[in-house]
Order: structure tokens, then sequence, then C-alpha cells
């Protein structure tokens, strides 16, 4: 007995030793153009031969993926990043430590996540998908996301009058309402209302990608037209970077903004600040908005890491109403009205790259909207001006998990479970008691990437379980086939098509809320769109180039509207259809090295193919009557976007062109379309040192005056100067 206990021990030593002689370290560092890391790329390390990546790892805060278990020998190795292009390198069998400098990409080698959930070269994502940096959104210098957007392909931002009025997106022809809004994974948008992107600041944003198209496979209710997505910056240096710096303009405009970023060891950290203020030019014009968040990680293994994100927004508006019609005041704006919304987002997200090939994420996420009206004096010149003290808090809390499994190096597939907890309270305090309702959501979804040869094919689905609305199925099927291969000129002519549906859920405050002046209606059936696209890729000059045109076709059914009886007591109700057509060509590349132009031009036709029910009891609007067109959507629209990112400065020059579009004033004085419109902004800044840099932002350069919206006069010519420090880091 003792005799085997020795040849067992001996025996596990000698196991041992083997596995140590037969495995060995691999250490791979990823770094930008500039030479700075590059935290959360995906690096796959490839055998060659074999059809499965041999393992999968992201890059700590610090740009470091260790390989320890690997097999000794020559490898191939590929690395993933948002925003870049995909980078390969041969290794040798000697190679232990190894750093791979990415590439800026061409227009259609830019790697995208937000079209698949995984990142994916654009060309191939099977959806139009415009991005901007963090480099281009410093260069632009937005107030906040909606300044950044109308410059998007295929985007039209509509706000209503000054800054802080509400920014509301139609994209494809689809409602305002239409947007899943997403930051740090988790969804900012409330289910059926309009997300206001005037509330979304962007200084801290690593990055911003807008996808075109219905989404609700993977992102479910509300990803009917499009999926905007931000992702907020990492720390990444040894040493702490201290940044701050402020800025002033006209109409008495001031913002500022603090940040402390790092990374020690296996712990990154990013907390930040900023404020905003400004008088606006007109009666009760004056917003402000507060921004205080945190972004920290830590790397438990190299293959499991814990983040946590917090992120408190505080805004406060002025809103005058409706008062200024293309310059004729025709009414007196509201001095006295005010909104406030007070947000607050949390998430704790925990990542595990085990076994080999596989990815699993786990989030747990909470949510809470709170929003307050408020207008305690009336004036009969005024539009639509009652007593209210209105408020709305809505939180949405969760958990979500998403697996990705490499299987092959052509085959990908990503699949999740998602349970989420709607529960609000809406009411008037003018006007008691408050309403309370609840629902729960439950999603399971799942997506297959293949490559075959030529031919991608991106095919999923999302079964949906509400407790309110019952089953809910959401397929989508992409498809794109590289159909020339091309030269020097014509580099490459890809034809995509791609087929979705997609579903909104009604509002809380349409399903549950009773007011005075309407009443809920727990009946309301979630809005619903089938949407297919057709069009090609035609890529130019070695693929520095790219020219896309797209072909698509929405129709959208059981459309929630809003009614009111002849008493003036409303509620919302499901009885519209509607067609939405157009088609869309963009034109990206590099004019120089550092010099980009993204141009693009969208036509689109709309109408109305079933005009609300009228009774007696249900009050409608003309405007919506059946062959009508739909309301603040222009049946054309373009933009254009330069910047020029240079080692010592940069600049950047957008313009948004719309078209006249039709519109309501809904107060009898017959302005039945918006004027159209052109705004030119202008951003740039200069290094004075390398740690103290000038800016400057000009927006409306050209003066225009126009209504984005009827009734709501724009901004005229305005602009901000600054500086910006850093203190340590790299």
């Amino acid at each position: 007995m003792c005799c085997f206990r020795v040849f067992a021990g001996i025996s596990f030593l000698l196991a041992t030793c083997l596995v140590a002689v037969a495995s060995t370290e691999i250490k791979i560092k990823v770094v930008d153009p500039q030479g700075a890391v590059v935290g959360g790329a995906q690096v796959q390390l490839l055998k060659p031969g074999k059809p499965a990546p041999a393992a999968v790892l992201n890059t700590s805060a610090e740009g470091v993926a260790v390989f320890r278990e690997a097999v000794p020998g020559a490898y191939r190795v590929q690395v993933l990043a948002a925003g870049f292009a995909v980078e390969t390198a041969e290794l040798s069998p000697t190679d232990e430590n190894v750093t791979i400098k990415l590439r800026v990409a061409s227009a259609s080698e830019t790697l995208v996540v937000t079209a698949t959930r995984t990142p994916v070269p654009s060309e191939a994502a099977g959806a139009e998908v415009s991005t901007l940096s963090s480099a281009q959104l410093e260069t632009m210098q937005p107030i906040a996301a909606d300044d950044a957007m109308r410059f998007l392909p295929g985007a039209v931002v509509n706000t209503a009058g000054q800054r802080g009025g509400i920014s509301s997106l139609f994209v494809r022809g689809g409602e305002s309402t239409y947007n899943k809004v997403i930051v740090d994974g988790v969804a900012i948008d409330n289910p059926g209302e309009t997300f206001d992107f005037g509330t979304l600041p962007l200084g801290q944003a690593d990055r911003l990608e807008f996808v075109r198209g219905a989404q609700s496979t993977l992102y479910g209710s509300d990803a009917m037209t499009s999926v905007v997505q931000v992702w907020t910056r990492t720390g990444s240096t040894p040493v702490p970077e201290f940044s701050f710096g402020a800025d002033g303009g006209n109409f008495g405009t001031a913002s500022g903004y603090a940040s402390l970023a790092g990374a020690y060891r296996h712990f990154d950290y990013n907390f930040f600040g900023s404020q905003f203020n400004t008088n606006g030019q007109g009666v009760n014009d004056a917003y402000s908005d507060s921004l205080q968040g945190a972004n920290v990680g830590v790397a438990i293994t190299d293959k499991v890491g814990l983040r946590l994100r917090v992120r408190h927004s505080n805004s406060y508006t002025g809103v005058p109403g409706e008062w200024d019609f293309n310059g004729d005041p025709l009414l007196e704006p509201n001095p006295s009205e005010w909104s406030h919304q007070n947000n607050l987002l949390g998430s704790v997200e925990l990542d595990v790259n085990e076994p080999s090939g596989w990815q699993h994420r786990f989030t747990g996420f909470d949510y809470l909207y709170r929003y307050t009206d408020v207008n305690l004096s009336t004036n009969p010149d005024n539009y639509d001006d009652f007593l209210a003290h209105v408020y709305d808090h809505i939180n949405r809390v969760g958990f979500e998990y998403q697996g990705d499994y490499s299987e092959r190096t052509w085959a990908h597939t990503t699949f999740g479970y998602r349970i989420e907890n709607e529960n609000g309270v809406i009411g008037d305090l003018l006007y008691p008691p408050s309403t309370s309702g609840q629902r729960l959501e439950q999603d399971a979804y799942l997506q297959q990437q293949l490559t075959l040869g030529r031919l991608s094919v991106i095919a999923g689905g999302r079964f949906v379980h509400n407790s309110l609305y019952g089953n809910t199925g959401v397929p989508r099927v992409a498809l794109t086939l590289l159909a020339l291969r091309g030269g020097e000129i014509f580099s490459g002519t890809r034809l995509r098509f791609s087929y979705a549906t997609g579903f909104m859920e009604p509002a809380l405050y349409q399903a549950f809320a009773n007011l005075p002046y309407y009443v809920a209606n727990p009946g309301l059936l979630p809005e619903r769109t089938r949407a297919f696209e057709a069009g090609f890729q035609q890529n130019l000059f070695a693929g520095r180039w790219s020219l896309n045109a797209t072909y698509f076709n929405n129709l959208f059914h059981d459309q929630i509207e809003y009614g009111t009886d002849e008493s003036g007591l409303g509620q919302f109700f499901n009885v519209q259809k509607s067609l939405a057509h157009g088609a869309e060509v963009v034109l990206q590349g590099r004019v120089w090295k550092r010099l980009s132009l993204n141009t693009a031009y969208t036509y689109l036709s709309t109408k109305y193919l079933e005009a609300p029910l009228c009774t007696p009891a249900n009050y409608c609007d003309p405007v919506y009557d059946t062959g009508n067109p739909l309301l603040r959507r222009p049946k054309h629209s373009a933009t254009t976007f330069f910047d020029y990112l240079g080692t010592r400065w940069g600049a950047s020059l957008g313009g948004s062109f719309v078209g006249r579009r039709p519109d309501s004033d809904f107060d009898g004085l017959g302005f039945n379309h918006a004027a159209g419109y052109a705004r030119v902004d202008l951003g740039g800044w200069y290094a004075i040192r390398s740690r103290v840099t000038a800016y400057v932002a000009v927006q409306n350069a050209l003066n225009d005056h126009y209504n984005e919206v009827v009734g709501y006069p724009a901004l005229t010519a305005n602009f901000r100067a600054g500086v910006r420090f850093r203190i340590g880091g790299e």
C-alpha cells in the first residue's frame, strides 16, 4: 500500500511537470495608432488548420490579454476592437510577449458592436451603422447627443425650440418613440415614450453607434427603426490622470467638467462630473444640466472581470411653449412653466471568458427616471396653458445574460435571457390621487452568424412574454454577398438584404394613468412594424472610400393615437396603420490621411394607410387622415460631416439640411408644415502644450432662423470657447 502511494505521488509530479512543459504563456498587448493601450478588445488565438479558436480573451484596462495555458507552437492572433480595423499577426513558437498596433479603419472595415452585439466589420453587420469616436466627439464638442446625432446619415433631429426643449429623433419614417437608447449596456429610454436626446451629455463618451433598421430581435421593445448606443470611457494609465476644463459663450452659457481616471494592477477607474448652464435667447429659456458618474472595473482573473457603473443626471429647463412661427410671434411665450428631470442609472456586469471559445456576460441593472412639469399660473394668450403639477416616476430593474460561442472561425452564436420589471407612478399634484402600474417582461433571444465564402448570414429571433400583453415573437434575417471582389479602383461590391419585425410596448402612462383630462386604456396593444431593406456597398480606391445605397420599406401598424370626446376627456387607442419607404445614399472615406468625409442623402415617402377611428366620443385630428404624410418627416434630408484629427490640432464641420415637412400647430392657427432649413456647426481644438488644449464650438454658424418644430424657434448662432487641462497620465 505504501509503495502504491509513493508511485501515485511520483506519477502526479511527473504529470504536473509534463503539463508545465507542454504549455506556455503568451502575452498580447494591444495599442492604438498613437500607442495608447486599448482595453476591452477581443483577442482570438487561432491554431493553423484548426476550425475553432484555441482561446478567446478580452484585453484588460492596461490593454493586455494573457494566455497562460497555450500549447507551444505557431499561432495566428486576431484582434477585434470597436472603432478600428480587424488586425491579425503571426506568432512563431518562441513569441511570448507581443504588442499589436491597431490601425485606423477604412470606411468599410470599421468594427461595430451594436448591430450584432459582438464585434464585426461594418460591411458584414447586415445593417447600416454610423459611428462617432471619442476623438471626433472631442472635436465637435457637443453639449448633448442631439448636437452630434443630427450630422449622422439618416437621422432627423427635431428640437422644440431652445436648449432643453425636447429633442426627438425620427429615423426612416418611424415615430420618435421607435428608438432604443442604451448607455453602458443599459436601456435608458422609457418604453413607448419619446426619448429626449438633449438630456444625454456626451462629455465622457468613448464611442457612439447609431444603427438604422428594426432591431427588436436583439434589443426588444422600442428598437423599431433604430438603436443608439453610448459607452463611457474607462481608465487606462498607470499614473492617475486628472482632467478638467471650462468654457463660456453667448446667451450666458457656461460649462465645466472634471474627471479622474487610471488603472492600477487589476483595477481601472473613471470618476467624472460636468455642469452646463445657459440663459437662452428668449423668455423662460434657461437650461441647466449636471452629470456625475463612475466606471470602475476589476480583473478578478485573466478570464473573469467585474465592472460597476453609476450615472446620475439632473436637468432643469424653462418651458416657454409654442409661440414663434418662423419669425412671426403669434402667441406669447409662457414665462412660468418649467420641467425637471432627475435620473439615476446603476449596473453591475460580470464577464467570464471560459471555457475556450465561450464568453458570458451577466448584468444586473436599475434605472430610475423622475420627471416633473410645473405650471402654476395661466395666461389665455399662451398656447395650451393650464394649471398643472405633473410627475412621472418610472423604475426599470432587471437582469440580463448574454452568451457568445465561437464554434468555428466562420460561425458565431449569440444568445441570451433578459427579465425586467417596469413600474411607475404617474400623477398630478393638483388632481390627486396618483396612479401606479407595473408589468414584468421576460425575453429570450438567439442569433447565428455564418460566413460561407462570399456569403454572410445573420439570422435570429426573440421570444417575449409580457405580463400585460402576452407572447410576442420577432424574427430577423440579414444576408450580405460579396458579388465582385474588384480591383484598385472598384475594390469590392457587396449586396445586402434584410427582413425583420419589431414591436413597442405602450407607455406606462397610456395604459395605467387616470387624470381629469384623460383616462387609462389597459387594453392597448404593442405597436408593430414589418421592415425590409435591400442595397449595395461599393468600395472604392482599395477600400479607402465606400458608397452605400439602401432602399427601405417599413409598414407600421397598431399605432397608438390620442383622441378626446366632446367634453375634452382623452384616451389612447390602437387603430392606425402607416407606410414609410425611401432610400439612403451614403458616401464616406478619407480625403487625406487625417481628413475624413461622411455625407448622406435620404429620400422618404410616408402615408397614413388607416386613419384613427372617429366617433362622437373620440375626436380625430384631420392631420391623421388616410393618405396624409406622417408629421415631421421630411421628404428630403441630407447630412455632411468633415473632420480632421491631427496631432497638434483638430477641426470638424457638420451640416444638416432638412427640407419642408408636414407639421401642425395643433391650436387652429392654420400652420400645416415647417419650412426647410440648413444648420452648420463648427468645432476645433489646438494643443497649446502637451497638457493644455484650447477649443471652440460654433453651432448654427450660418445664423439660420428656423423652426425644427412648428412654433418653437431654434437657437440662432451660438458659440463656446474654453481650455482643458491634463495632470498626470501618460
